[in-house]
């Protein structure tokens, strides 16, 4: 995908209605066109206006998605692309059938085509402030912005009147206007002021210190309270005061497990709120909440923690320590901040998930019988053999352990702990069959046998939830840990693609389509259905079209998002910086994701990007390695071929050009002589160039085998007689160990490799000296050994003598008639014949050149 400038957003900010944003946007639309800038107004929410309506003229205006009065049509901004859009309320929430369900992720996506954007919006829209203007006007609306679409804007102009002259021109221009005072409009005014000027504030400290950020970090606690929207607000606005950090902490207990859906919907608002306003959403494990918080805000360098003030109410019944105290007493050193809120008065207790249906109540009821029972008839056993009361005693609180690990709910162990009260007094004490009892301390043995058995049964359950949790994190954490492995050793885009859907089914337990980046365009879909759910059936052609605008935006989109929400799947972006490798949609039929398993949901997919990004750079490094070789080769043949040349080539050209001129003055002997010589220069020139012809259809995988059945010595004799006409300095002797050699071969071929051993025998060896051919065969292979008596080789050159360009000692070849490709082809054409070529020493001195070929069997029919 090509990079597009983004564009530029300009914000026209106010206190209130009718002070003139819109008005005075539509006169800045005008003085750009002025300017010979395409200027077109997207929407305009009070065109009906008279001054509004008049501004209008002369500009180019959308059409509007749905109707006259509808919502703003993106896709028809996009195609028209202009360079400036005009889009009035920033904030305004989108009706059903739009991409995005919130006006601001419009405009982003506007911004991410390279538009420019003017825009509106009100003090009273920005989510951070919800909680304070709410507390002057007595209203919270529902347009709300995060804090970061507005300070990363690149232009906020304020625009502004006296309040008593918004009150004036309400009265003048509407027929019923708004009843606000005027010291409401003046405190809304002025935190207009502040918040602009904590904007110019924030980004003059941003330039000051190059973009970092200072040594605060703000910590605001997450939970499933009323009250925790307003605590996140202020830790966020803290973080924008300072310039910080800012981070948002659930602890996930136990209980969370059990908590209803009301309570984990409301959780999720409160992750989102959080996310919105810039805070990195973390989640730590375990009952001990303060602890957890300590712990935490020690290894993050936190600085600060938000808390409520419901937190820090001191449970007078147990006087137990509000969690302020535990905090300072775990961690000292921190500051703690304490929002007032008027709900605090009101005592905040989760609800948990009813789990009791009819037929685990049944269940669980049954249980808790069967266990009572079985306590009895032992009771009665121990009472024959003599036990005292005390071990029945223990066998009942044997049975309320045991009710409260097999049944689902705290309270069958209280039940089970006073009918097992009962049941002993009815049945083991004096008298018998009666609910009355003779001595004076079985009251006591009553009420302690009932706590005992109750406080027993209840840690029972509280451990039970404890080990489920550890089991979870241990899980989670098992499935990053096997994910890193298995990226690690995967090869490939398709081995990670794999790994990682395998590993993401795992941790959701939900079914997960994958699309692949392939040239700038996603390919199919693949699916990987969990075991444990039902394929469901969706539009391919709605779910692709999702998948294709998160690989355009880098962003999520689809099911539980604001952007293409009727999607069936949550789509993510497998992206590092810029680059995207692909889409991965995870369904979500069964319910949102939780906090936990998206943050371990995005690590897998960061490591899956990073892997990706791995894989292509060691692609590219290899071609640029193989490039690198080529040029290296390329380079080697045009110096080497520039000096193998010029040497014959001037020779035959020195001696054509004698016979050309003086050939009448010289004897026959002599020009006999000189024909000889072009003739060996021009022989060695096409050797020469039929080893570049093979070396590159060999590069280029083209060596084509014409196999024919050919007796082995026939083709060594045809070697011989080739290599003979040059080979009068040395004695070449041919040993025929069976006469019947029959092989499958290219026989041009092997002829070659022959004649490339020969001829670098009779390089490497003295005048005179004598080089044998031998063939015969060794199993099912027929076998050549090419022998000389010169000096030998190396164990060195033994390793690299048939690699290309190798000469020996000279690595380039730099004299005649030693390029370095003959057997480097001799070896190739060997293989691909399916034999093995070798080099060994010959004893007492000299070399041994032998390769293998596969023996041919031929029937004769008389």
């Amino acid at each position: 995908m090509g990079s597009i400038m983004k564009g530029r957003l300009k914000i026209y900010f106010s206190y209130e209605e009718s002070i003139g944003k819109t008005y005075t946007m539509l006169k800045a639309a005008h003085e750009a066109k002025e300017k010979g800038i395409d200027v077109v107004v997207g929407h305009i929410a009070h065109r009906d206006l008279e001054k509004i309506s008049a501004l209008l003229d002369g500009l180019e205006v959308l059409e509007p998605k749905f109707s006259k009065n509808g919502e703003f049509n993106l896709d028809q901004a996009l195609k028209r692309r202009p360079a400036l859009i005009l889009v009035d309320e920033l904030a305004y929430t989108n009706g059903k059938g739009c991409r995005h369900r919130k006006r601001y992720l419009e405009i982003w996506e506007l911004l991410n085509a390279g538009i420019d954007v003017y825009t509106t919006v009100n003090v009273g829209n920005l989510e951070s402030l919800q909680d304070t203007v709410a507390s002057i006007t007595g209203i919270r609306t529902m347009e709300r912005i995060p804090d970061t679409v507005f300070d990363q804007a690149d232009q906020v102009e304020l625009i502004d009147i006296e309040p008593q002259d918004l009150i004036r021109r309400m009265q003048e221009t509407e027929t019923d206007p708004p009843q606000i005072s005027l010291e409401k409009l003046t405190a809304l005014r002025e935190i207009a002021l502040r918040r602009c000027a904590d904007r110019v504030k924030r980004l003059s400290e941003r330039q000051k210190s190059g973009g970092f950020q200072t040594s605060e970090h703000i910590l605001a606690c997450l939970s499933s309270a009323p009250s925790n929207a307003k605590i996140i607000r202020t830790a966020a606005r803290m973080a924008g005061a300072f310039n910080s950090q800012f981070t948002a902490l659930f602890v996930e207990t136990p209980d969370f497990a059990v908590a209803s859906e009301e309570n984990k919907s409301r959780l999720r608002e409160n992750s989102r709120l959080a996310e919105a306003l810039g805070a990195e959403i973390e989640t730590v494990y375990g009952e001990d909440i303060p602890y957890q918080i300590a712990e935490y805000a020690r290894v993050s360098g936190i600085t600060k923690i938000v808390l409520g003030r419901s937190s820090v109410t001191r449970k007078y019944l147990f006087w137990k320590p509000t969690l302020t105290e535990q905090l300072l007493s775990y961690a000292p050193e921190i500051d703690i901040h304490i929002i007032p809120d008027q709900s605090a008065d009101v005592a905040y207790r989760p609800k948990k998930m009813p789990k009791n249906t009819g037929v685990s109540i049944f269940y669980n009821a049954t249980k808790s019988t069967v266990i009572l029972i079985a306590a009895t008839l032992l009771g009665f056993f121990f009472e024959q053999l003599g036990f005292t009361d005390a071990n029945i005693i223990m066998v009942y609180i044997l049975g309320v352990l045991a009710t409260s690990i097999a049944t689902s709910h705290w309270i069958y162990s209280l039940i089970s702990s006073f009918a097992s009260v009962l049941i002993f007094n009815y049945l083991f004490t004096t008298p018998r069959f009666s609910f009355t009892a003779y001595e004076t301390g079985y009251p006591v043995t009553f009420m302690i046998m009932f706590l005992t058995a109750f406080v027993t049964g209840t840690f029972a359950i509280r451990y039970r939830e404890q080990a489920n949790q550890s089991a979870k994190l241990a899980f989670r954490t098992k499935v990053l840990f096997d994910t890193d492995k298995m990226l690690s050793r995967a090869k490939g885009k398709e081995e990670i693609l794999m790994a990682t859907a395998e590993q993401i089914t795992k941790l959701v337990n939900r079914n997960i389509v994958v699309y692949e980046a392939e040239r700038g365009k996603l390919s199919a879909p693949r699916l990987f259905p969990c075991c444990m759910s039902v394929v469901q059936a969706y539009d391919l052609k709605k779910e692709k079209h999702v998948a294709e605008w998160v690989y355009k935006n880098r962003h999520a989109a689809g099911a539980t998002t604001d952007t293409l929400s009727e999607a069936g799947y949550l789509y993510f972006s497998l992206r590092l910086n810029e680059h995207v490798y692909g889409v991965v949609g995870i369904e979500v039929c069964e319910g949102e994701l939780d906090a936990t398993e998206q943050g371990i949901l995005k690590s897998i997919l960061g490591e899956c990007a990073l892997a990706l990004e791995n894989e292509k750079n060691l692609r590219e490094k290899e071609a640029a390695a193989v490039l690198a070789e080529n040029e290296q080769l390329r380079a080697n043949i045009l110096r080497t071929i520039s000096h193998d040349l010029r040497t014959p080539l001037t020779t035959i050209s020195g001696n054509a050009s004698t016979l050309l001129y003086n050939g009448r003055h010289f004897d026959e002997r002599t020009r006999q002589k000189l024909y000889e010589d072009i003739y060996t220069d021009s022989i060695w020139l096409i050797s020469l160039v039929e080893n570049l012809l093979s070396a590159t259809r060999i590069e280029e995988g083209r060596l084509n085998l014409n196999r024919n059945v050919e007796m082995l010595s026939d083709i060594v004799d045809e070697a011989v007689r080739h290599v003979s006409r040059n080979g009068s300095s040395h004695i070449i002797e041919t040993k025929y160990e069976e006469e019947l050699v029959l092989v499958k071969v290219d026989a041009r071929l092997v002829v070659q490799v022959i004649v490339n051993i020969v001829d670098n025998a009779m390089k490497y060896t003295d005048i005179g000296s004598t080089i044998v051919i031998t063939v015969g065969t060794n199993g099912r292979t027929a076998e050549v050994k090419v022998s000389d008596n010169g000096c030998g080789i190396s164990d060195q050159d033994k390793e690299r003598i048939f690699n290309k360009f190798y000469c020996g000692q000279n690595k380039i070849a730099d004299n005649r008639r030693r390029l370095g490709l003959g057997l480097y082809l001799c070896k190739a054409i060997i293989e691909a014949h399916g034999g093995i070529i070798q080099v060994s020493d010959n004893k007492p001195r000299g070399s041994i050149f032998s390769f293998t070929l596969p023996l041919e069997e031929v029937t004769l029919h008389e």
